[in-house]
This record gives structure tokens, sequence and C-alpha cells, in this order.
């Protein structure tokens, strides 16, 4: 599958939330998702642009996981691309251990409390940090992404391909605190 994507900072939450709503969005999931991504020894994986993850969505006592493979990214027309593969996995932790057993361990952990949305197909998922700002990740085809950023009346050129470190070195730059992406971070 090819997965396509735009990340903005959001101005104000509420508003953005609001439009959404008033856009047709509806609410598909709300609590915390983390990233486990892993690497070998040697840092293969990242010197590849490629990404190893366990993700896990929580809330109120549920639990759904996943492992996913994601190629090296590029941008066509200004959005970020990549292919992704990913598979529902039943138990996080005997996931984590068989990583781990093929020489596999966490490069990178994410925390984030989210509010992810359905617009017509497109997912829109509002992300909040232990220390950054807000973000909000457009992700679908080309045409549903230009859908949602105007349903959301963000400015157009709000919204880049970078990646998550592109918007952790900006909120250092500007408010002069160091970036918070996952709570072992604090």
């Amino acid at each position: 599958m090819r997965e396509w994507e735009l990340k903005a900072v959001v101005d104000d939450l509420l508003i953005r939330r609001e439009k959404l709503v008033q856009g047709g969005g509806s609410l598909t999931f709300a609590g915390s998702l983390e990233d486990a991504r892993y690497d070998d020894a040697g840092g293969s994986l990242t010197k590849a642009d490629t990404v190893l993850r366990v993700r896990t969505y929580r809330n109120q006592g549920y639990a759904s996981c996943s492992l996913d493979w994601k190629g090296p990214s590029s941008v066509v027309d200004g959005i970020k691309v990549r292919d992704e593969v990913t598979t529902t996995v039943g138990e996080a932790e005997s996931l984590r251990q068989t990583l781990q057993n093929l020489g596999y361990s966490v490069s990178h952990q994410i925390d984030r409390e989210i509010l992810q949305y359905d617009l017509n197909g497109t997912m829109v998922r509002f992300e909040t940090y232990p220390r950054m700002d807000v973000l909000v990740e457009v992700e679908g085809d080309p045409e549903g992404i230009e859908e949602a950023i105007k349903v959301l009346e963000m400015p157009r050129e709000a919204f880049t391909a970078e990646s998550l470190p592109a918007f952790a070195k900006r909120f250092e730059e500007h408010t002069g605190l160091k970036a918070a992406l996952s709570k072992a971070d604090i």
C-alpha cells in the first residue's frame, strides 16, 4: 500500500476539531498512540530510510497493536509518499520479544495522545506530544488530503511533507525548550 501524508502545526485544536466535525469528519479513536521503532545495532534500517515499527493504540482498557514496515520516503507533488505494509498483531509483548530475538532493539519511542477522525476515507489525526507543538496529520489519497485541508480551514502552506524531527527542531528553535516526543524524554 502507498501512504500519502502531510503534517502541520495546529494553531487552535478546538477550532480545527469543530471545523472537521462540521465538514463531516467522524471521530474513530481517542486515546494514546505509542510507536516503538526498531533497528539493528548498526542502524541499517534508519540508514536505508525504512521503518520497522510496533504501533499500539490504547484507551480505557482497550489496546490494539500492529507491526508496520515503511519503505523509503519521497515527495510527490509536495506530499510525502512511501510504501507501507501493516498487519494487526494479537499480543504486543510476544512481538517485541521476537524482534529482540532477531537482533532488533527500540531505536525511537514516540508517545502521544491523539484524536483520530475519518473524513470520507481520509484519516485526520490530531497529535499531542509530551512537550511539543500539537500537530495534525492528514493521510489518504492526494485529493482527499487537499479536501481535508480545506475542511480544516488551515492555510495550505502550513502543511508539509517534513518528518517529525523537523517539527521538533522548529519547536525547539521557537521556544528554547527541548522537544519531548516520548514520556521517557520528560
